[in-house]
């Protein structure tokens, strides 16, 4: 089979990708508590909060990107009252307070970054308990970056072979593994990939799929260089 790619640069096409809000609260500033008691009466046990950087990298202003933290409970059960966060974009969910972590045993919850312009956004949050070392604080760090305004438009010869469609597959750079973009059976021959960044350099091929779902090896290699 042969499959013969001819990339184009399409310049000037604004994509801006807007995800629904995981979170409650976005902003520069959060809290979240339940009506508690004093906390002053502290147990023996302590709180862990996992991991203790959480790194979002850098994400598309308006695009967001959710990593998953754990509170663990160390020594005896830890009764967590309350959180409270600050940083822009930074959002907390899947936690209802208050919450009794069984010593031992870890509580998982989300935390969602949506920057809302591009440069660095720092920030952290901190979780209130009745552990000896409360608050327990997280790190978060992230970026936001401008959406790109390149794409890269990829065309090529139809197989002779009975298919139902195509599979397209990009790589960054010259090394590394290819990783599938379209997530259903492409049935025409072309395809423009809008998800690159400036400054990077991508390698596409593709596959022929036939009705029994079985791909036909990678097609010739198509480089393109976004300025």
């Amino acid at each position: 089979m042969e499959n013969g790619l001819r990339p184009s640069r399409l310049r000037d096409l604004s994509w801006l990708l807007a995800l629904p809000m995981l979170a409650v609260l976005v902003g520069c500033q959060g809290v979240s508590s339940a009506n508690q008691t004093s906390s002053s009466n502290a147990t023996a046990g302590q709180l862990s909060v996992s991991p203790a950087t959480m790194n979002f990298g850098n994400v598309a202003v308006g695009a967001n990107s959710a990593k998953q933290g754990m509170l663990t409970a160390i020594g005896a059960d830890i009764k967590v009252t309350s959180a409270a966060w600050n940083g822009q974009g930074y959002s907390l969910s899947g936690i209802t307070f208050p919450v009794t972590v069984p010593a031992g045993q870890s509580t998982p919850f989300t935390v969602t970054f949506t920057p809302q312009a591009a440069g660095t956004a720092p920030g952290n949050i901190t979780f209130d308990s009745d552990a000896t070392d409360s608050p327990a604080a997280e790190t978060l760090t992230g970026g936001g970056t401008q959406a790109s305004q390149h794409s890269v438009a990829l065309s090529w010869n139809g197989s002779t072979s009975q298919v139902i469609g195509y599979n397209i597959y990009r790589r960054i750079g010259s090394s590394g593994s290819y990783t599938k973009l379209n997530s259903s059976i492409n049935t025409i021959t072309s395809y423009t990939d809008t998800a690159v960044q400036s400054g990077q350099t991508y390698d596409y091929v593709t596959t022929a799929v036939d009705a029994s779902n079985v791909e036909s090896a990678y097609s010739n290699q198509a480089t393109a260089s976004i300025p």
